[in-house]
């Protein structure tokens, strides 16, 4: 057995007793697996290096701005007022309750960073509208938590920031390769495939239960919501604009004028940047001063320690785990031996997405996409997949798949609180949207469906 599988199988096993029987939280399994690791590989001289990798990846300062902007979003509910629009558009059609939940939870979670939290939060506004719409429990319950963890795929997301370090973090790419701008168009390109599969399963659901519109008393009137919740709606695109201007005009506009190390330096910058740029107009705009006075705001971050420690943790720790796993050769083993399997392009993408989809149920994706996203990245590419494809569905294959597969999948639990569901209904359920997630992220992954920004 390669020596590679045996490191990993270590890691894991310390995980789940650590993590799953001793329930304890993750950050604490992850070091326990890294101090474990040192000492099985006898690199204990070599800790200083690891630690100072682990600190010194940039992007780990840019997840720390985005995890605190979505403290404030969420903590001054300054976009309700665009889930409110989302309302009164979709709430009129048959199934209308179905379709608000996936548009409006991608949409939430990508901006809340918390997969669980955004369910409760949408979830009590759409869970209810979807039984009293004629969904049963377990089918509102799962499409609540299933749409709410797509934000785990959708810019700004955290673990998209991850996922384009295991790229950049390569010798064969490094940071030239791509701009962040570049890699947020590719990554809304694949996210829009997979909100489109959840719409099309609502639809289906919907024919099958004949579920109905929502009634006209719950639906909020759209005149008034724009007028009293319009600036809210700002906030999409102050944080999306300028990433699709540094796309299109990155070498058109930005380097004539920049120079090219000056447009590199703009894009590298995007990500902390537009995360403090977000969390400003939302003080500004937010109606309750009260909620944005500097002790409010130093409270709301010492409450929000309990979000921001552990997942910033868990990214140290894991980029440390991935300096250990890169400097033993653990890639390229992993790397020879997937290849040694002869599975070709279709059997080798379709094993990477089911290993994804058990370690999943006993790794948080953030962890997955930090410790095994490069080693993923250089075998999916052995066997022709597109480089920045193959990172953009890192929080795809980790992220999303981690959240809504049992046991660990967290939003479906929190669905079923809401929705008050019976556990067996609403896991023989969930099952129907794990394999569909499953057989979106090969046909994504295998190239058969043209991704913005490719």
């Amino acid at each position: 057995m390669p020596s590679a599988l045996v490191y990993l199988a270590i890691m894991l096993a310390v995980i789940i007793v650590w993590f799953l029987l001793l329930k304890r939280p993750v950050y604490e399994a992850v070091l326990i697996s890294f101090i474990i690791l040192l000492a099985v590989t006898g690199t204990w001289g070599k800790v200083g290096g690891y630690i100072e990798k682990g600190l010194s990846t940039s992007l780990l300062y840019s997840m720390t701005a985005f995890v605190a902007m979505s403290i404030i979003l969420t903590k001054t509910k300054i976009i309700d007022s665009a889930i409110a629009v989302i309302l009164a558009l979709l709430g009129r059609v048959t199934g209308g309750a179905g379709y608000v939940s996936v548009v409006a939870s991608s949409f939430m979670g990508a901006l809340s960073g918390s997969g669980p939290g955004n369910v409760m939060a949408t979830g009590s506004i759409t869970i209810p509208a979807m039984k009293r719409s004629g969904f049963p429990a377990e089918l509102a319950a799962n499409i609540e938590s299933n749409s709410s963890y797509l934000g785990n795929m959708i810019p700004p997301s955290g673990n998209i920031v991850a996922a384009l370090g295991a790229l950049t973090g390569l010798a064969a790419y490094g940071e030239e390769y791509i701009t962040q701008g570049q890699f947020w168009i590719v990554m809304w390109g694949c996210s829009i495939w997979f909100i489109l599969q959840r719409l099309l399963t609502v639809f289906g659901f919907c024919k099958y239960y004949k579920v109905k519109p929502m009634s006209r008393d719950e639906l909020p009137n759209l005149k008034e919501t724009l007028k009293t919740g319009w600036q809210g709606l700002l906030l999409p695109l102050i944080i999306l604009v300028p990433f699709v201007l540094d796309y299109f005009f990155k070498d058109s506009f930005f380097t004539e004028r920049l120079g090219a190390s000056g447009a590199k330096n703009m894009s590298s910058s995007l990500l902390i940047f537009i995360g403090g740029l977000a969390s400003i107009y939302a003080v500004i705009v937010v109606k309750n001063k009260k909620q944005v006075t500097p002790h409010a705001i130093a409270k709301m971050f010492a409450e929000g320690v309990k979000t921001i420690a552990p997942a910033i943790g868990v990214c140290v720790i894991g980029y440390m785990i991935g300096a250990m796993f890169t400097d033993l050769g653990v890639t390229d083993e992993m790397l020879e031996f997937m290849q040694g399997l002869n599975l070709g392009k279709f059997g080798l993408v379709a094993f990477i997405c089911l290993i994804t989809c058990f370690l999943g149920m006993v790794i948080p994706g953030s962890s997955l996409v930090v410790i095994f996203g490069p080693v993923f990245i250089t075998t999916l590419v052995a066997v022709g997949v597109n480089p920045v494809l193959a990172a953009a569905m890192l929080p795809c294959i980790c992220g999303v798949m981690c959240g809504i597969t049992p046991p660990l999948g967290l939003g479906m639990y929190a669905g079923m609180s809401l929705a008050d569901s019976d556990f067996g209904k609403t896991f023989k359920n969930n099952l129907v949207w794990v394999a569909l997630q499953f057989i979106m992220e090969i046909v994504v992954l295998m190239g058969w469906l043209p991704i913005l920004g490719l």
